[in-house]
């Protein structure tokens, strides 16, 4: 019996001597991420937020903000960091005239925002969710057609899948005609934005814009993403913008996150598109198997 009471004593200091070292150990607290409401931003959000939780930081998740509104969020400090695009940055909230060089967008909105917002880009990723257009792969091997000015120069044989505004926008047809030359198409007919896809590879149009990461573009046997070989449109990259004081006090997060933006290019996110919008898998899913790759 003695035996067996200074054993129970022996354990239970052992359990109170575990518990005081671990209320002594640091915990790296929480961090609430958001993004806004479409699929990449999803995936990449949601990257962001593993990478986090693999350093030891518990994670609070705000997905769905509407891109109206997420920069509010961040600024009055309802979230702490979500995944941005450096042309957004510079002309949707600083108002300003597009730039073409990527660098110089990005350097750009760091140090406006920092003046302005107290927030931080960390580095962008190569990925660029920017202006586009795309024609089907039968048109691109029938008439050579690479670039926009492969496009322009071949207009008169090209069927053109428009949205409406494109036709009007500063930053549609009247910036490609005017860097490019006039763009004279066979037809010009507006079809719905969801519909643009299918139109060209039912061959009843042969060109369309895009954004340069949708995930149909993955589908490189039947469109052919054209290359804006004289800059008109700015650059989107995407990078990851944290509040200053987040960043002051959890330093490591600049290194953790920057890892992740070495790994989106281009062409990596838009496959990571296709398999939500195409194969219609979970987004969290994408990401955790993204994640589970590279890290």
């Amino acid at each position: 019996m003695k035996n067996k009471f200074i054993t129970v004593i022996v354990l239970g200091s052992l359990v109170l001597g575990m518990a005081g070292c671990s209320s002594s150990t640091k915990s790296k607290g929480t961090i609430t991420i958001g993004s806004k409401d479409f699929t990449e931003n999803e995936i990449v959000s949601e990257v962001y937020a593993l990478a986090l939780e693999n350093e030891g930081y518990k994670v609070n998740r705000k997905m769905d903000i509407a891109s109206s509104v997420i920069h509010t969020s961040i600024v009055n400090k309802q979230i702490d960091l979500y995944p941005e695009y450096t042309g957004t940055g510079l002309i949707t909230v600083l108002k300003q005239k597009p730039v073409n060089d990527p660098q110089k967008v990005y350097d750009i909105v760091k140090k406006q925002y920092n003046s302005k917002y107290k927030i931080t880009w960390l580095d962008y990723a190569k990925a660029n969710d920017g202006q586009g257009i795309f024609v089907s792969k039968r048109v691109s091997d029938k008439y050579n057609i690479k670039t926009l000015s492969d496009l322009q120069k071949n207009a008169s044989k090209i069927r053109f899948a428009s949205q409406g505004e494109f036709d009007q926008r500063s930053d549609g047809i009247p910036a490609l005609n005017k860097k490019y030359g006039k763009f004279n198409f066979k037809s010009s007919k507006v079809y719905d934005n969801g519909l643009k896809y299918q139109v060209v590879d039912q061959n009843k149009a042969d060109a369309a814009p895009a954004y340069t990461t949708e995930g149909q573009l993955s589908q490189t046997n039947k469109f052919v993403l054209l290359t804006d070989d004289k800059q008109v449109w700015p650059p989107y990259n995407i990078a990851p913008i944290v509040r200053n004081s987040v960043l002051k006090k959890n330093p490591d997060i600049k290194e953790t996150l920057n890892k992740i933006s070495k790994h989106l290019d281009t062409k990596t996110v838009t496959k990571l598109n296709a398999k939500v919008d195409i194969s219609k898998q979970d987004y969290e899913d994408v990401a955790e198997d993204f994640y589970d790759s590279i890290k």
